[in-house]
């Protein structure tokens, strides 16, 4: 067996990321940018009025000026502002040449043209400079992010209107098992719903690939075999079931003559110890536990990185810390994986653990927030001590 990290590892290096296209910026949110996207205008292009008042020149304030003009957002003021002269001025408007402070208008006393300022005004006071937000070139997002909605409002403030992202990347997903069948339908003697596709259907979207659902493939050589032809063209292909070593375990060697070459299989972890991973010709392939929790966790290990390193993104796991709310004892040689729930305690995460860690309870997985990590052989650790947490969330 190899560790947690070095499989990681391993399956992060198989990747390249995948080619770009470019789409308008407002398709451009949840999407990993291909290239620094660099603002093509400066922001703000000309010194602004941050306050409704009067642009002024601080050498004649405090005292009675003269009212030459308007300057609201849009429509600029032609002239220039002389000694004794005022302009008015709203928010967002530019600053006009020869103005240098705002007098907001609660500072101010207009009658007709002659505007009385009250205070002195201090140079730059309610303006906001030229540039102060960003400048043409600068970079505004750098390549290997996923876009937020944030960040999709600043590219397009930079005169951005298209954007390099990387294309979503195709993930084939095959359930396998003669015991397996579909939600609503009919099941045989001793059969089970396949629940594991929903989930890893919808993980592998949220983290940004495009899903490719094979269905369920029946234990039988040349079913299996087929997936190669199925998911071709995929950038991943994920199999669920037939990862251990079972006589009715066959991923293996039903794929083995179709080109596939392993890399390795079984990692020091709990749950989803049997764990394949390898190549099925040019294409990187991970053979998931059948088990539903083992499915769900090994995707959130594995295939997550595994689809970041696609997208040329960050492949380490967002790991955060909390407290304890109760006891665990120590560790064995793999490491663990507990589901837990979170709650904010005195503005700290404290991480409970659920009684029960079957591998078989799908609905603990789901009311969780969070797996507690325990590293290899980690001593007995208290209530209230740090740990390591993977959020769910």
């Amino acid at each position: 067996m190899i560790s947690v990290d070095e499989a990681v590892a391993r399956v992060a290096a198989a990747f390249a990321p995948v080619d770009a296209q470019t789409v308008p910026i407002a398709r451009a949110a949840g999407r990993v940018l291909a290239q620094d996207a660099r603002a093509r205008m400066t922001q703000p292009p000309a010194p602004v009025s941050a306050m409704d008042g009067y642009a002024v020149r601080a050498a004649d304030t405090p005292g009675t000026l003269r009212l030459v003009g308007s300057s609201p957002a849009g429509h600029p003021f032609g002239g220039k502002v002389e000694a004794g002269e005022t302009v008015r001025i709203f928010t967002g408007g530019v600053v006009p040449q020869g103005a240098d402070a705002i007098v907001i208008q609660e500072d101010a006393a207009a009658e007709g043209e002659r505007v009385a300022t009250a205070a002195a005004a201090r140079p730059g006071k309610h303006i906001r400079a030229a540039g102060m937000d960003f400048r043409e070139g600068d970079v505004l997002v750098r390549a290997g992010r996923r876009l937020t909605p944030r960040d999709v409002s600043l590219i397009a403030a930079g005169d951005v209107a298209d954007v390099a992202v990387r294309r979503r990347p195709i993930v084939a997903i095959a359930a396998t098992g003669d015991e397996l069948s579909l939600p609503g339908a009919a099941r045989g003697p001793g059969g089970i719903v396949a629940s594991s596709g929903y989930g890893l259907i919808a993980l592998a979207e949220s983290w940004g690939g495009q899903a490719r659902d094979l269905g369920i493939v029946p234990d039988a050589i040349d079913a299996i075999a087929a997936i190669a032809e199925r998911a071709e063209g995929a950038d991943l292909i994920v199999t669920l079931g037939g990862a251990s070593v079972g006589d009715h375990d066959l991923v293996q060697k039903a794929l083995g003559p179709k080109g596939f070459v392993l890399d390795f299989w079984k990692i020091a972890m709990r749950p989803g110890k049997p764990l394949i991973f390898g190549k099925l010709g040019r294409t990187p392939l991970l053979g998931l536990p059948g088990n539903p929790v083992s499915a769900l966790v090994c995707a959130m290990l594995f295939v997550r990185p595994a689809i970041a390193a696609l997208l040329g993104a960050d492949t380490t796991a967002p790991l955060l810390t909390a407290r304890l709310a109760r006891a665990l004892p120590k560790n064995d040689a793999r490491q663990d994986y507990i589901r837990a729930t979170l709650e904010l305690r005195g503005g700290e995460p404290w991480a409970d653990a659920f009684a029960v860690q079957d591998s078989s309870h799908l609905s603990a997985l789901a009311r969780a927030d969070a797996l507690i990590l325990r590293p290899p052989h980690a001593p007995e650790a208290a209530r209230g001590e740090k740990v390591d947490i993977l959020p769910l969330a």
